[in-house]
Parts: C-alpha cells; sequence; structure tokens
C-alpha cells in the first residue's frame, strides 16, 4: 500500500500522444541470451541430424537391428515385422526393456495360414511355405537350432508388425478360424492361452480397422468439413460485429436469466420443502443420518431442501446487491466491449494476426518434434543375450556377428543374441538427457516468445487506436505492422525476459508431473500432499506470470519501457482500480465464452442435421459415412479453434483499451488543454465530459 501511495497517479505528459515512436532497446541482455539460445537450439538441432536416424521410429527392427522396408537394402521387399512367438511380448521384461524376448525377423506378408511346425515338415508344400518365416538355414540347421517358431497363426499387419487375427465364432474367441491349436508338441490347447497373450492385439486390430473407417470419411467429407470452418469463420466475424450493437443488451439479458434461475431454485427447494412435511422419517437432521453412500437418501429430508434453499437465497441476494453497487462498472464493461468492437473495424487486418502466430508456433513445434525424434534415435544399438532357461549370461551385451561360436553360446546353448535397444557409451551419448532437457526448455521459451510478440503486437495496433484524437486520420496507415515492428526492433529482449520467466515456471510444472507420476505406487502420504501443494502453487503461480506479462507487454507497447518497470506499472495501475478489473474481466470473459459457445452450437447443429441426414433436402448432398460424428466433431472442434482465435484477438483489444481508459482516466481532467480521449460512451457513463476549447 505504500508503494500504491508513492505511485499514486498517473503524471500528465502534454507531449504523449499515444505509443510513443521514438524509443530506445529495451533489456538487451536478455536479448543476447535469448539469440545465444537460439543459436544453441539451432547446433543441437544439427547435432541430433546429424547422429540420428527416424529410420527407427519409420521402420521396425529385427533381432539384427536390420530396418524391414528400406528402400536400397535386402529387406526392401520384407516390409513387416514377425514375430516367432508373440505370447512372450506380454512378458512384464518388456515393460522393463522395451523388446520382446523373442526372435523376430522381416517378412514380405504376414502368416494366412494356421500351422505347426510338426505338420508342416511332414509336408514339402507346407514346409516350403513355413521356411517363410525361418532364418536362413537347412533342414538340420532348423531342427536344431530352433530357427523357425513353433506354430503360425494368421496375421494382420499393424504399424508394419503382424499381429494375430482375433475374432470371434459362436460366443468363442478365435485366433483365425480356430478356437483350438496345437502347441507344436502334438497336444491341443485352447486358443484363450494365446489369446490371453495377446489381448492388447484385439485392440490393436479393431482400432486399425476404425482407424481406416474414420480415414475413409475424411475423404469422403473433407470439403463439407472446409465448408463448415468457413462458415464458422463469418458467424465469427458477425458476432464480433453484433457485440457492438447488442454488448449491453446481452449482458443485461446474461444478468436477468441468472437471478431467474437461482430464483426458481429457491422456488423448487421450498416447493420440496413443503413437499416432504409430515412423510415419515423426512424430519431426520443431517447430523443424525451421518455419511451415506446412496446420497439419493439426502434428497428424502427436509433439511437438505432447506440447507439448498438458504444457499441460494444467500447467492440471490449478494448478487443483487452487486448489481446495485456494481451497476455504474458494469456499464463500463459494456461500453468497452462496444469500444473494441470499433476498434477491430478500424484494424480489421487485426483478426488475421492469429494466422500468423499459428503458422510461427507451428514451426516452433514442428522443430521440437523432429529434434526429439533424431534425438531420440542417435544412439547405437545394443544386443543382448535372450535365453529360456537359466543362464550366467542373461541380459548381457553381446555381438551378434561371432556369437554363435562364443563361449556364452557354449555354456547357454538354447540362448540367442538378439537386438535389444538403442544406446551408447559415448560422451554425446551420456549427455543426451541432457540435450532432450534444452530441447523441451526452449521449446517453451520459444513457444511463449511467439504469444508474447503477439500480444504486444495487438497491444500497439489497438492503443494507436486509443490515443488518436480524430480517428482513424491520426492512426498508423498500417497499425498492426507498426506495432509488429517496434516490437521486434526495440522490443525483442522484454519478450524474451517475460517468457523466460513462464517459461522456467511451466518446466518446473512438468518436473513436478514427472515426480507425481513416479510417486504413484509410493505409500508416502506426506511426499504425496507436498507436491500436490506444490503443484497448485505453480499452476496458481503460473496463471499470475501470464496475467502480468499480457498488461506488462501492453504498458511496452505503449511507453517502450523495460519488463521489469512496465510490469511494476501496469500491476499499480490494475491495483488503483480493482473493483474495475474484477468486474470488466469476469463480464468480458463470460460474453466471450458466450459467443464461442453459441457459434460452436449453431455449427455444430448445422453440421450434425446435413451428416446425419436428418433433414431430407440434404438426403442427396450429404456425403454417405461410416460415422457421421467423424465430420461433426470435427467441425465442432474447428469452430471452436476458430471462435477462439477470433475472440483472442478481442479479448487483448479489451484488455489495451481498458489499461489506455484508465490511464486517460489518470492523466486528463476534460480540460481544454488536457482532454479526455475515451470515447463519448464512455464519458457518458462515467459522467465525464470535455469542456469546450476557449474561444480565440
Amino acid at each position: 500500500f505504500d508503494i500504491l501511495a508513492k505511485n499514486k497517479y498517473m503524471k500528465y505528459d502534454p507531449t504523449f500522444k499515444g505509443p510513443i515512436q521514438n524509443r530506445g532497446c529495451t533489456d538487451i541482455v536478455c536479448c543476447i541470451l535469448f539469440i545465444v539460445a537460439v543459436l544453441g537450439y539451432i547446433a543441437v538441432g544439427i547435432l541430433a541430424w546429424s547422429q540420428g536416424d527416424p529410420r527407427k521410429v519409420i521402420y521396425p527392427t529385427d533381432s539384427r537391428g536390420q530396418f524391414c522396408g528400406q528402400a536400397g537394402t535386402p529387406l526392401e521387399k520384407k516390409p513387416f515385422l514377425f514375430y516367432f512367438n508373440i505370447m512372450k511380448c506380454a512378458s512384464p521384461m518388456v515393460l522393463l526393456e522395451f523388446q520382446c524376448p523373442t526372435t523376430q525377423m522381416c517378412v514380405d506378408k504376414c502368416p494366412e495360414k494356421f500351422m505347426t511346425l510338426l505338420k508342416a515338415y511332414a509336408n514339402r508344400k507346407d514346409f516350403d511355405y513355413y521356411k517363410n518365416f525361418c532364418k536362413e538355414g537347412g533342414i538340420p540347421e532348423i531342427l536344431k537350432l530352433g530357427l523357425c517358431p513353433a506354430m503360425l497363426t494368421p496375421s494382420k499387419p499393424f504399424t508394419r508388425r503382424c499381429f494375430p487375427a482375433l475374432g470371434q465364432k459362436g460366443g468363442v474367441i478365435t485366433v483365425g478360424n480356430n478356437s483350438h491349436f496345437d502347441d507344436g508338441t502334438g497336444n491341443m490347447r485352447d486358443a484363450k492361452d494365446l489369446v490371453d497373450g495377446v489381448k492388447n492385439a484385439t485392440v490393436v486390430i479393431e482400432a486399425r480397422q476404425v482407424v481406416m473407417k474414420i480415414f475413409e470419411d475424411y475423404t469422403q467429407s473433407w470439403y463439407w468439413i472446409l465448408l463448415g470452418l468457413v462458415i464458422a469463420m463469418l458467424t465469427s466475424l458477425l458476432f464480433i460485429i453484433l457485440l457492438r450493437f447488442l454488448a449491453g443488451i446481452m449482458v443485461w439479458v446474461m444478468i436477468a436469466m441468472v437471478i431467474l434461475v437461482l430464483g426458481y431454485g429457491i422456488f423448487h427447494c421450498y416447493m420440496e420443502y413443503a413437499a416432504l412435511k409430515g412423510e415419515p422419517g423426512s424430519n431426520v437432521t443431517l447430523q443424525e443420518l451421518g455419511f451415506q453412500t446412496d446420497f439419493t437418501v439426502y434428497l428424502q429430508i427436509r433439511q437438505t431442501w432447506l440447507a439448498f434453499m438458504i444457499i441460494l437465497a444467500i447467492v440471490e441476494v449478494i448478487i443483487i446487491l452487486l448489481l446495485i453497487f456494481l451497476r455504474k462498472r458494469i456499464l463500463i464493461a459494456v461500453a468497452l466491449i462496444k469500444e473494441a468492437s470499433r476498434a477491430i473495424g478500424h484494424v480489421m487486418c487485426s483478426l488475421f494476426y492469429p494466422l500468423f502466430t499459428f503458422l510461427l508456433l507451428a514451426m516452433v513445434i514442428a522443430y521440437w518434434a523432429v529434434t526429439a525424434v533424431f534425438l531420440s534415435t542417435s544412439n547405437e544399438p545394443i544386443y543382448k543375450v535372450f535365453n529360456e532357461t537359466e543362464c550366467e549370461h542373461s541380459r548381457k551385451t553381446c555381438d551378434p556377428a561371432n556369437y554363435t561360436t562364443s563361449s556364452m553360446k557354449a555354456q547357454c546353448p538354447d540362448s540367442e543374441c538378439l537386438f535389444a535397444f538403442y544406446g551408447g557409451e559415448t560422451v554425446y551419448h551420456k549427455y543426451l538427457i541432457g540435450l532432450q532437457f534444452y530441447n523441451v526448455f526452449l521449446f517453451f521459451w520459444c513457444a511463449n516468445f511467439v504469444t508474447a510478440l503477439g500480444q504486444m503486437t495487438l497491444a500497439g495496433a489497438f492503443a494507436s487506436y486509443y490515443w488518436a484524437f480524430v480517428k482513424p486520420d491520426d492512426m498508423p496507415a498500417f497499425p498492426v505492422f507498426s506495432s509488429l515492428g517496434r516490437s521486434l526492433r526495440y522490443h525483442t529482449g522484454t519478450l524474451a525476459f517475460g517468457s523466460l520467466i513462464l517459461s522456467i515456471i511451466q518446466i518446473i510444472r512438468v518436473l513436478l508431473e514427472y515426480l507425481d507420476h513416479k510417486l504413484k505406487g509410493a505409500q508416502n502420504k506426506f511426499a504425496k500432499f507436498l507436491l500436490c501443494c506444490l503443484k497448485c502453487c505453480f499452476w496458481c503461480l503460473e496463471k499470475f506470470i501470464k496475467f502480468l506479462n499480457r498488461n506488462a507487454y501492453i504498458m511496452v507497447a505503449i511507453y517502450g519501457k523495460n519488463f521489469c518497470t512496465s510490469a511494476r506499472d501496469a500491476f499499480l495501475l490494475l491495483m488503483r482500480n480493482m473493483i474495475r478489473v474484477a468486474v470488466l474481466d469476469k463480464v468480458t470473459d463470460f460474453l466471450l465464452f458466450l459467443g464461442k459457445l453459441l457459434i460452436v452450437g449453431l455449427v455444430g447443429i448445422f453440421a450434425f442435421f446435413f451428416f446425419s441426414g436428418r433433414v431430407k433436402a440434404f438426403e442427396d448432398t450429404a456425403p454417405h459415412l461410416h460415422y457421421y460424428w467423424v465430420p461433426i466433431l470435427t467441425v465442432v472442434v474447428g469452430s471452436y479453434l476458430i471462435a477462439h482465435g477470433f475472440f483472442s484477438v478481442y479479448a487483448m483489444c479489451v484488455d489495451t483499451l481498458f489499461l489506455c481508459f484508465l490511464e486517460d482516466l489518470e492523466r486528463n481532467d476534460g480540460s481544454p488543454e488536457r482532454p479526455y480521449l475515451m470515447p463519448e460512451s464512455l464519458r457518458k457513463v462515467l459522467n465525464k465530459k470535455n469542456k469546450a476549447e476557449p474561444a480565440e
């Protein structure tokens, strides 16, 4: 409060005419740090691209570490990975080593027949087919060294891997067309044994079929989806224009609806309270009843409805009292919302600036994702010993080139040297986790920088509108481009400073989420409580920093000062007008939410009636789809994103005009020398007038 007292008002400056043109560079140290960090980020990307191999993600890898289906290799025509015994993939060791402890080989197609090695060996034709899924070698070696799987099951490829084709026949889960199979020793076993081992494959294959149908639906309806998104864009634009004329009506209708809903709630609670009079057991108190798992029991007690009625009545009275005492501030909020529509009308190109922000964010996300893939695939193939029986060399590193003649093979005859994972022991591999962390941190920093650039650019454009004495004559010819140029030329360091603070908080939240994931199985309740408190505190801190940064960027766009000074000035200005800030923020948020809801609802209803064929007029026009909810959901989500993009500009405009309005009240007094620059509608609400110019 001492600080507020010392900075009670903004001082009048006769030379101030809006966003200052003659300004200097701010936060130069942070600008240099950001440039160095970005250059280091580029160096990390180049290093990752030189060491990484994305084929490890695109192509499956066999037991020798070779890529299935890679062009220009002997395995070019063998794109699918086949598991000798997929039941071993259900082993808990897979979760630790990320590799199935069974032989894997590349094949040209997945098995289509059900047969065992013993039965196939008895029939030359069947054995010729069976050998397609065996390692190279003669018949003696195949039988002696186990170069073939014990059996083949009908499989289907998914993500270039062969999974058993599970189905249902007569209520019995089957593999292919069989409910039983020979395990290779002549014993018949129920297919349930195999089903239990690969039950995840059922979900995978069914998911593949659903994905294919969804893809077909998109190919049939993509142009109608685009049309729906265009309608959403036009509806969003129309809503912003209507806000200029109907904002007041919409706010008061909203308030009236809230009061009526609460009033009906009070009436309903009273009717339920009166209806239970004289009912047996209805006079039992909540304290006597105690805790019940069946919550409907509480609705049979009069005291419950009495409590509801009292709570709703208190809320109703509070809202009515707030309306009585805050009616003037609500009128200010409505007038500002109307003025925001006028400002956007003079700066129409601002509505399309989110497309530029989206493009920059897409580039940042793409660079981060590609770098992450290359970093994660820059390890070397590591081979380990896998065995069926007990062996002292189990899970030790081995060399597949000479393993058959090694001492480990001699001591463990049934063991195999299989590809396990990608790793390495070089300096680069030791610091790989650090490079991944740097990649994530720079992703947050760059993404927040792009968002901050958009906020400062729009703030500068809308501030030039507010402080123009004659609109639009006193405004720059291209307000958005002028503001963008000033932001990049003078305030790159400020943008980097604000986004750095936010990125540090976000990376701490990521680390807390990681710790929470690791401690899920822990029994230490104090550690869980402490972690929960930290997560809550940093979530609140992130929200506060975003709010502070947003208003600081507005002040930087107007005055050209550094980040700390601008953040302090914005915070003190808002603190001196706390009630106005709270009312305006909530009214604006609710109006924008209402607008988004209206746009999404209108476009969603139209999409539902069109794609579902409920309207006969659309039956011949609408495409025939497997799932009509696919384009509907796409249109709804796309409409929300489009509406959010438009209304984010609107929200930034309201926030900028609000800060300018608060400064206008403190700087000027309406005299000919210090006239108010706020619109006439705001002056009427506040009973402020500009005195007539003195006669010459």
